[in-house]
């Protein structure tokens, strides 16, 4: 006699699908941080393309396994949140390493290791915290989300800094709009790992 967990299977795949996910994403941030910190900052897309696909591969299975499962381990709804939240992060991260190389010429006494790396930090945080949906353990999530509620936070303070070197009045047009754009996308990349943290928390609440 099959059991109900043969039939309708254990959802256990969702768990590696979405660690999958997080993971790649984590990888794309580490990616950009090599980067950004290596002496000749060297845009290598191929890094990034490569964990791109990763991602983009693990929410097609996502997706296909909803469609195939008759029962899962959490709300179609929460998974289907959260997948969308990690195919964000590495498209992000993407979006500035392809611009990044079009203006390497412009960018070179501009430092942005330091945000990439709380974007890499802010990422790992992700990583974890996915993982953690196989126990929902509210209390270490707890902590986990505020952590990544003080680099969002961190990051925040330093984007009011760069905004104090935009109007200083040193930084000619060009240095001005490109310094304000790159700064914004890695803002914007730290927001998207926010977005997936309160996700896996909020799914957290809900069933521990």
């Amino acid at each position: 006699m099959f059991s109900l967990q043969t039939i309708f299977g254990s959802g256990k795949q969702f768990f590696t699908l979405l660690d999958e996910a997080a993971v790649a994403a984590h990888d794309s941030t580490k990616a950009l941080y090599q980067m950004m910190k290596a002496a000749d900052r060297q845009p290598a897309l191929d890094a990034f393309k490569l964990a791109r696909q990763r991602e983009r591969t693990a929410s097609e299975k996502i997706g296909q396994a909803l469609v195939d499962s008759f029962m899962t381990p959490l709300e179609r709804e929460d998974i289907e949140a959260l997948g969308s939240a990690l195919y964000k992060i590495p498209k992000q991260v993407e979006k500035f390493a392809d611009r990044y190389s079009l203006a390497t010429q412009h960018l070179a006494h501009i430092d942005f290791a330091p945000r990439a790396a709380m974007l890499e930090q802010a990422a790992g945080v992700v990583v974890e915290m996915v993982h953690g949906l196989r126990h929902m353990n509210l209390d270490k999530m707890t902590v986990l989300n505020e952590k990544l509620r003080s680099i969002e936070n961190e990051a925040d303070r330093l984007m009011l800094e760069l905004y104090r070197d935009i109007y200083s009045g040193r930084l000619d047009h060009l240095q001005m709009f490109l310094l304000k754009e790159f700064f914004e996308i890695l803002e914007k990349a730290i927001d998207r790992c926010r977005e997936a943290g309160v996700v896996v928390y909020q799914i957290t609440l809900k069933n521990s």
